[in-house]
């Protein structure tokens, strides 16, 4: 696996980015670790609340400098990225990974014996990839907007930063362990969330300790889309079933994935 060279370090001697091709606002660094300081920055993120248009202003330029925006918490039960107990060591590569072979094998241990894996759901995704990745973008840049602004649900929430090929690769980048009691590997998800990205147009909205929200850009919009759909998620996050408000794959379906355009995840 090739691995992209980290901009993150040319922020310490140059905190705005300048040479980046960014202007920044103040922030700080993070690499630390379950395990101690990581020998890179694994993150970076602004001290102080960002303007709700900022994600969408400055998309293009956190992109060619080879980052990519998420919203995280820094003021919730857990304290910030600082206190994740993040655990880089442990990740492997999203790329090396099948997803349909990680969803059965997870169906296959939590769904009832008796219930084949139904296989992957259709993708409801456009042909023309370009204009896809255009409207996923635009639709993130819109709903982090939201997250950042004043009353949002997130405690203290700020823009990060973070080093990584494609924003479903933003957990495994980081060694982002709110799983770990379901998989301890975040690539394997990872590379699920690859597969959501190339058929859904999800992209990684936010994080906190142990909490993954979604933005879709071409959510299931039939029932029987949404039901194949609600079968990836049970396999991909039990807990968003078993303890949710809606207890079957076709309740969970019709109430938080037809046409929905966020999808929450959380980890026991």
């Amino acid at each position: 696996m090739a691995t992209l060279p980290n901009p993150l370090p040319h922020l310490a001697a140059d905190p705005t980015g300048s040479t980046l091709g960014l202007a920044l606002p103040a922030g700080r660094l993070i690499d630390t670790t379950d395990d101690g300081p990581w020998h890179e920055p694994l993150l970076w993120h602004a001290d102080a609340p960002s303007a709700p248009g900022d994600w969408a202003a400055h998309h293009n330029a956190y992109r060619a400098a080879g980052l990519v925006p998420v919203v995280i918490e820094v003021g919730g039960g857990q304290g910030g990225p600082q206190d994740w107990e993040l655990m880089p060591a442990d990740t492997s590569y999203p790329g090396d990974h099948d997803p349909e072979e990680i969803l059965t094998e997870f169906w296959e241990e939590y769904a009832a014996q008796d219930d084949d894996w139904p296989g992957l759901a259709p993708a409801t995704v456009g042909t023309d990839a370009d204009a896809d990745a255009e409207q996923a973008d635009a639709l993130a840049a819109r709903l982090a907007g939201s997250l950042l602004a004043p009353g949002s649900s997130f405690k203290e929430p700020r823009l990060a930063l973070v080093p990584a090929r494609r924003s479903a690769d933003v957990p495994a980048a980081i060694g982002w362990s709110g799983p770990a009691n379901y998989e301890s590997d975040t690539a394997r998800l990872c590379a699920v969330l690859r597969s959501w990205e190339d058929r859904f147009g999800i992209r990684v909205l936010a994080l906190t300790f142990n909490q993954l929200v979604l933005s879709v850009a071409a959510p299931p919009t039939t029932l029987a889309e949404a039901e194949a759909t609600a079968a990836e998620h049970f396999a991909f996050c039990p807990d968003n079933i078993t303890q949710g408000a809606h207890t079957t794959l076709r309740a969970y379906a019709e109430h938080e994935l037809l046409a929905n355009q966020t999808w929450s995840f959380w980890w026991d």
